[in-house]
């Protein structure tokens, strides 16, 4: 019987509001067994490309990164926040190193081909170095990734943090049990953005299809949803979404299913 691994993803707006943050890293590290975390952090890169003078762009829920911006990212994602993170943990005792997906070709990408948009320096990942990931579990460490990937050249891209949580989660899905966390500042999937009690408890393929048409899953949410079904699709046991308190016992959140 396979082990159990947890990769969890936290949203950027539970890392800027620092009593979700501490909330969320205090039932984290009480997680038993193999874990690895994945954060975001698309609002205080806004925030800081602002600061700079540079415009950010989006297009379905997707950012469009120049040169400017990928330089921002790095410092934002890989540097300020990344760092951040691990640093509360290692106070936790919880012992954590930060990486992103240059550090032991751990993920590789390439850049996303220009069809009708083009993404500039974003990058789609193509493959996971799980026996890099399992070497530093081994270890009783917990990977802490920021969502920048890495071309096979060595050009780093802006990579979007749902899509690094599921790949990952796939990626380790061959040695583990693998399941899949969502956090962000919802409850789970809304049928209604205004209600937060509005919680979908689960979710599969068909009335996810029927609720897009519709217009009540839109922008980010897209892509999000994209990433829980490609995961359940391909090995994944569970994805589950929820907010800050996902990871108590007994909380509220949407489970995706086939």
């Amino acid at each position: 019987m396979k082990q159990t691994l947890k990769v969890i993803k936290i949203g950027g707006k539970l890392i800027e509001n620092e009593a979700f943050l501490n909330s969320f890293l205090e039932d984290f590290v009480q997680l038993e067994g193999p874990k690895i975390l994945v954060h975001g952090g698309g609002n205080k890169a806004t925030e800081v490309a602002g600061k700079l003078g540079f415009e950010t762009k989006m297009v379905d829920g997707r950012r469009i990164t120049d040169k400017d911006s990928m330089e921002v990212i790095t410092m934002v994602y890989g540097g300020l926040l990344n760092k951040s993170i691990v640093a509360h943990l290692q106070a936790r005792k919880q012992n954590a190193i930060g990486l992103c997906g240059a550090d032991g070709k751990v993920l590789i990408s390439k850049r996303r081909e220009v069809k009708e948009i083009d993404y500039g320096f974003v990058g789609d990942v193509e493959k996971v170095n799980s026996d890099f990931i399992n070497s530093i579990l081994a270890l009783d460490m917990v990977p802490v990734f920021s969502a920048i990937s890495c071309t096979a050249e060595g050009v780093l891209l802006n990579t979007n943090g749902d899509s690094v949580a599921s790949e990952i989660a796939v990626g380790m899905s061959n040695s583990y049990e693998v399941k899949l966390y969502y956090c962000s500042e919802k409850k789970g999937v809304l049928t209604d953005i205004e209600d937060e009690d509005s919680v979908i408890p689960e979710l599969n393929s068909d009335n996810y299809k029927e609720l897009v048409a519709s217009k009540v899953i839109t922008d980010g949410m897209l892509p999000k949803l994209h990433n829980c079904f490609e995961a359940i699709n391909e090995g994944v046991s569970a994805v589950i979404l929820g907010d800050a308190g996902l990871l108590k016992k007994n909380s509220i959140h949407t489970k995706i299913v086939k």
